[in-house]
């Protein structure tokens, strides 16, 4: 999900060299089994002949999400280049337009705020996709297949106990605690949240916190991985930024805080594609608007926790969701 000359050059720098990084795994294929033909192939989408490259970020949604595509893409007879896992959004988006990949999974959110700048979210899930679908398609040729149900967006969380005990239960009321001056008001974010438009700098404004929340311990910049256990074991942090849809959210007994004032964008997710690439077989589309309904938030939860807390391999499990939903065969 997520995230400004001489700071442009260096970001492009940036970019190039964690996209080079992330992206030397997979070059030559998939990585995976081939998929074989499901209920995708049955409906008559038939990609042979197509050559995909398959991108996406590091994190377990969007490498379940990428190797999705892969599996998918395989069943209806193309073949795929695998560069999943890479490194932050930006780098992400860049590959994308800059054709070193097809397609790759996105969200609304991400696309509205983030990329296209827009500074103000829209509300209403479908009217915010159908804004960046059009607005992205118009700029960038970037096309958004169909969103998914679920909506991964960002959320402040702590320990069910800890909830309990101080009465927390909405962000303005993790926003009191912080200007209450309890030493305890300590959060956990990733360093792309603690820059982002729609990120904590925006988020603290929106919330009326009045305290400085600038400098250590109030907050802490760390992994995005190492949040959700650092706010469950309390150190170094007892709340931590957090998507709404990772598995580790139940299974460490976190709760997420009610974005009360709706500050957050809708994190819907759909494939996009660049539109040269839709254009040489337009069924590719089809093949993401028949997987995206199936995705909801507690189907997401459910698969996102196997990679999460269980340790199962993401191409595994985004195999195993897309036979036994039977829009593939076995491997």
């Amino acid at each position: 999900m997520l995230t400004r000359s001489s700071g442009r050059v260096a970001g492009a720098i940036i970019v190039v060299l964690a996209f080079v990084l992330a992206g030397c795994g997979g070059l030559s294929g998939s990585g995976q089994p081939q998929a074989q033909g499901g209920s995708l192939s049955a409906s008559g989408i038939n990609l042979a002949g197509q050559t995909y490259t398959v991108g996406g970020q590091e994190f377990d949604e969007q490498l379940l999400l990428c190797k999705m595509s892969v599996a998918a893409l395989q069943s209806v007879g193309a073949t795929v280049n695998d560069r999943c896992n890479i490194t932050g959004s930006a780098a992400a988006r860049q590959a994308l337009l800059s054709g070193e990949i097809d397609m790759g999974w996105s969200y609304t959110g991400t696309g509205w705020i983030t990329n296209l700048q827009n500074t103000t979210p829209i509300p209403d899930s479908q009217q915010q996709y159908i804004a960046v679908r059009d607005q992205d398609l118009q700029r960038n040729q970037i096309v958004w297949t169909n969103p998914t149900p679920f909506n991964n967006t960002y959320a402040i969380a702590t320990t069910r106990a800890f909830a309990d005990q101080n009465n927390l239960r909405t962000t303005s009321d993790w926003a009191n605690f912080i200007n209450s001056g309890n030493p305890q008001a300590t959060t956990c974010v990733e360093a792309e949240f603690a820059s982002r438009n729609d990120g904590l700098p925006n988020l603290l404004t929106a919330y009326g916190v009045t305290r400085p929340y600038n400098a250590p311990p109030a907050v802490t910049v760390i992994d995005t991985g190492a949040i959700y256990q650092a706010t469950a074991n309390g150190n170094p942090c007892r709340f931590g930024e957090v998507f709404t849809t990772d598995g580790r959210i139940p299974a460490l007994n976190l709760v997420s805080l009610t974005d009360d004032r709706n500050f957050f964008p809708k994190y819907n997710a759909s494939n996009t594609i660049r539109k040269n690439v839709v254009d040489r077989n337009p069924r590719v589309v089809d093949v993401f608007n028949q997987i995206s309904p199936a995705l909801t938030d507690d189907v997401m939860l459910q698969l996102n926790g196997q990679i999460s807390s269980q340790g199962a391999d993401p191409a595994q499990v985004a195999s195993q969701f897309l036979q036994q939903r039977g829009f593939i065969g076995g491997q």
